[in-house]
């Protein structure tokens, strides 16, 4: 690590610390733009994570996406270009050495519009890239998230400068080296654009049951190349991206009302309980009733 990197990791850690005194994720007055502070090891967290840059300063996480892992420490970024259903764990953290990250969350428009402003070649007809990916931080980079982080300090300047900074941040992600991964999504009419729309309407309606037929029309894709992009781009199936919606719904639902089980998994758009209960165990680790009360003990 250069010294360079090394001041300017410090400068950014001590900022978050200054800022965020307690735990949790914290946002801030630049938009999109979150502090985010853990003192221990916690609960793997299943949630869909937006399109976000998140760079850790101290401490460790873990992100599981389908079957993939993503381990990532002081030093490293992880980008999700698309909204993702993902499991996240903070696996280094202690009382002395809090677990200190920034995110930054953007449009696939922002993303646009860099690279309208750059003209990077692209070709539209190359393989989807995974949507999610971890990288070491460059200094041009770590230097704009610096700069951007500073202005919470000077907030007089954050309208004019935070969104010059924030195109910064998107073009040096763009031109590392995963940049084609958030490049490819941005474009319209590229596979993994094509790939998006489908996302966006599982999302939409993860309730619904769908025929992949229709999947296949929206992404004006045959049956087997949306299988086959879906999944390069998401690392599952769409129905196993819906699995993860329905059951992620599903719990934070039960939080709410952990005794009505069986009309959580109605509305989540299970016809049977019992296997709302088996594919809820197999993600979960726990029955619905005992990960519930586990996750009210833990105050997660």
């Amino acid at each position: 690590m250069s010294e360079k990197i090394y001041k300017q990791k410090l400068e950014l850690s001590s900022l978050i610390e200054r800022l965020s005194k307690q735990d949790g994720v914290h946002p801030t007055s630049i938009p999109s733009l979150f502090l985010i502070r853990e003192s221990i090891i916690t609960e793997p967290i299943s949630r869909v994570n937006e399109p976000s840059f998140c760079i850790i300063l101290q401490g460790e996480k873990e992100v599981l996406l389908g079957e993939e892992r993503y381990v990532y420490g002081p030093g490293h970024y992880i980008v999700a270009s698309v909204d993702l259903p993902v499991t996240g764990q903070v696996r280094k953290a202690t009382t002395e050495a809090p677990y200190l990250a920034l995110k930054l969350e953007f449009t696939t428009e922002q993303v646009l519009e860099v690279i309208d402003e750059t003209d990077i070649p692209f070709n539209q007809r190359k393989h989807p890239k995974r949507a999610m990916f971890v990288s070491e931080v460059e200094p041009s980079l770590l230097d704009a998230v610096l700069r951007l982080a500073c202005l919470l300090e000077n907030p007089k300047h954050i309208p004019i400068l935070a969104p010059l900074i924030k195109k910064e941040i998107i073009y040096w992600i763009l031109q590392g080296p995963h940049g084609g991964a958030l490049e490819q999504i941005a474009l319209e009419g590229s596979n993994a654009a094509r790939i998006r729309e489908v996302i966006d309407h599982i999302i939409k309606n993860f309730e619904e049951p769908f025929r992949i037929e229709e999947l296949a029309e929206i992404a004006n894709m045959s049956v087997s190349s949306l299988h086959r992009h879906f999944k390069e781009v998401t690392a599952m199936s769409p129905i196993q991206f819906q699995k993860q919606l329905r059951l992620q719904e599903a719990r934070r639902l039960l939080l709410a009302d952990p005794k009505d089980v069986a009309n959580v998994a109605f509305r989540v758009g299970y016809e049977s309980q019992s296997q709302f209960s088996r594919e809820y165990s197999r993600m979960f680790g726990f029955s619905p009733r005992v990960d519930i009360n586990r996750l009210k003990e833990n105050h997660v």
